[in-house]
């Protein structure tokens, strides 16, 4: 007997479209995944419907967007990260005047608004920006959040400015 879920259209990710918990949430944006060159095929109820199915998650948190002048499209691993089933570390930009601050400030504000699959509030840890530009002066795309964390390692970047000292001291707790 053929299987019709088959046929149905796939879901499209890459490496930092989402992120999980060891716990049955995963963590994403819909810039990524609901973008017309991702998933044109699919609504935000599809893809939740798929996510569930082949993650074996239970909860979806969805930010708006990732970061200004993401080449990725708003990738997750740039804006947000579990680093416990109850602990999610966010980029953070603390100056109203810079251009990430709006979008940072929102993912922050509904992340302090959503719960885990057993109703209860996520731990959450800002981390700052740093503040480097192309030589045209547009702002890159990059923050401290997009780390790995290994089984006896932690592998984070720094970028030769003031907030390097901070996040890492935030990413070692």
């Amino acid at each position: 007997k053929i299987d019709k879920r088959m046929f149905e259209p796939g879901i499209f990710l890459e490496t930092g479209a989402i992120d999980v918990n060891d716990n049955g949430v995963a963590l994403t944006t819909e810039q990524w995944l609901l973008n017309k060159n991702r998933n044109p095929q699919l609504n935000k109820q599809q893809i939740e419907k798929q996510l569930v199915e082949n993650l074996g998650v239970g909860k979806i948190l969805w930010l708006k967007a990732g970061l200004v002048n993401d080449h990725t499209d708003g990738h997750i691993d740039e804006a947000a990260k579990f680093v416990a089933y109850n602990t999610i570390i966010c980029a953070y930009e603390e100056n109203p005047e810079d251009e990430n601050f709006p979008i940072l400030d929102n993912n922050y504000k509904t992340l302090q608004k959503t719960t885990d699959q057993h109703g209860k509030p996520f731990k959450l840890i800002k981390i700052p920006m740093p503040h480097m530009t192309y030589n045209n002066g547009g702002k890159t795309p990059v923050s401290y959040v997009n780390f790995y964390i290994g089984n006896e390692v932690v592998l984070a970047q720094t970028f030769k400015e003031k907030n390097d000292v901070n996040a890492l001291k935030i990413i070692q707790y």
